[in-house]
């Protein structure tokens, strides 16, 4: 079921123009590699991008971006302003690297890493953490923009964090309504797919733009590589700005669990559970927003059948770490929704009790305010149905059977 979403005059004029430029074989924005690669180095002044296996799924990503993901001029817009972000950063790292080798040095030491699917909890709880002085999280101000690299004493002042609500004021602009569905803030702790973006292997992709054929590719990869590389990243970030113990949070580290502990064998899991017949309706709603930045074909039927898959395969993904002992029992918690809604504060005591960590009553204090400065709804709220997606609840109830039950997990109503 196709959906053209709905767009301010001016904007509707500019996307107008440029499909009527494209289709007369002369697109305004190009999303080549060379061109790419070209304007980040000119940007840079530098020219040494790091390791070379980043271009390959870059490669991949523009194919899919031009065969498959059909983009406004906007959405190339988009699309090229966020590459050239990301290689303009990745020229910055390796330099900085290069002139301060004792980057590589700098110790990761058991992170506590949140692996829930998306629509779980994992947002508020990765939050909540952050609140805990002792916790260190990416924030989305220093991710966007790492360089140069954040330093402790103007870290909560440094001019990007205007720079970054700029940007995210344009963004609820274009999608109104989008922060009912996931918080948007300069402030706000971020996924580790936005340090993966930087090798251009990461979900986040398939998730703003339909490049399916791109996220097969990704769904098959072996991904050490791009785990070694987010050491980098969080040793880089760390390296002026240090803490006692790193939190993240992304639900695509769901898929690639052996790659995760490969890097880290002392990582520290948090596994949120919840309906998932719920989640993959919120999800498709969501994903349906934010492609309609990029582009005005919209088949939330598509996007429904398409998720739900996904979801399952890394929920499948999963159980078979955890069974198999890539994931063994001490270093992992699970939490569920319900319960995580109820009584956020004890399911943080929770998580700091399992893994024999001290909750202070100083960052008990600031989480509680931070639940008081954002309740739910904050924003709006968000509305969704399972039949919206073109989903069956009772297909969809055997295809979670085997993860409903492994769980116990409490069911939800979902239309």
């Amino acid at each position: 079921m196709s959906s053209t979403p709905s767009r301010p005059l001016g904007l509707r004029l500019l996307n107008g123009v440029g499909g009527a430029l494209r289709a007369a074989g002369l697109p305004l924005v190009r999303l080549d590699e060379a061109s790419l690669l070209a304007e980040a180095s000119r940007r840079a002044r530098l020219d040494d991008f790091g390791d070379d296996a980043f271009r390959d799924p870059l490669r991949r990503l523009l194919a899919s971006y031009e065969s498959e993901a059909r983009l406004t001029l906007l959405g190339r817009l988009i699309a090229r302003r966020d590459a050239v972000r990301l290689l303009e950063n990745r020229l910055h790292l390796a330099d900085t690297c290069r002139r301060h080798p004792e980057i590589a040095a700098e110790p990761v030491r058991a992170p506590i890493v949140v692996v829930g699917l998306p629509r779980t909890g994992t947002t508020v709880l990765h939050a909540l953490l952050a609140q805990d002085p002792e916790n260190r999280v990416p924030m989305t101000w220093e991710v966007m923009h790492p360089w140069p690299a954040p330093e402790r004493v103007t870290y909560d002042t440094d001019p990007r964090i205007a720079q970054v609500e700029r940007h995210f004021a344009g963004v609820d602009r274009v999608i109104p309504g989008f922060k009912s569905m996931h918080p948007m803030g300069a402030l706000l702790p971020q996924e580790c797919v936005a340090l993966t973006a930087h090798e251009f292997a990461t979900m986040i992709y398939h998730t703003a733009n339909r490049v399916p054929s791109y996220q097969r590719w990704l769904d098959g990869a072996d991904l050490r590589w791009v785990y070694r590389a987010h050491r980098r990243w969080l040793q880089y970030l760390q390296w002026r700005c240090p803490g006692e113990r790193w939190v993240l949070k992304s639900p695509g580290h769901l898929w690639a669990l052996d790659a995760l502990r490969a890097e880290y064998p002392d990582v520290r899991v948090v596994q949120t559970h919840r309906d998932p017949l719920k989640v993959v309706a919120s999800l498709a709603s969501l994903v349906a927003a934010l492609r309609s930045m990029a582009t005005d074909e919209i088949d939330a039927h598509e996007i429904g059948a398409d998720w739900t898959a996904r979801l399952a395969d890394g929920l499948e993904r999963g159980m078979v770490a955890r069974a198999n002992g890539t994931l063994p029992p001490s270093q992992v918690l699970d939490v569920q929704f319900h319960d995580l809604v109820r009584d956020e504060i004890a399911t943080v005591r929770r998580i700091y009790s399992h893994f024999g960590l001290t909750l202070s009553a100083a960052a008990e204090a600031r989480m509680r305010a931070f639940l008081a400065a954002n309740p739910r709804e904050k924003h709006g709220v968000h509305r969704y149905a399972l039949s919206a997606a073109g989903l069956d609840e009772a297909t969809e109830r055997r295809r979670y059977a085997a993860y409903e039950a492994r769980f116990a997990i409490p069911r939800e109503p979902v239309d």
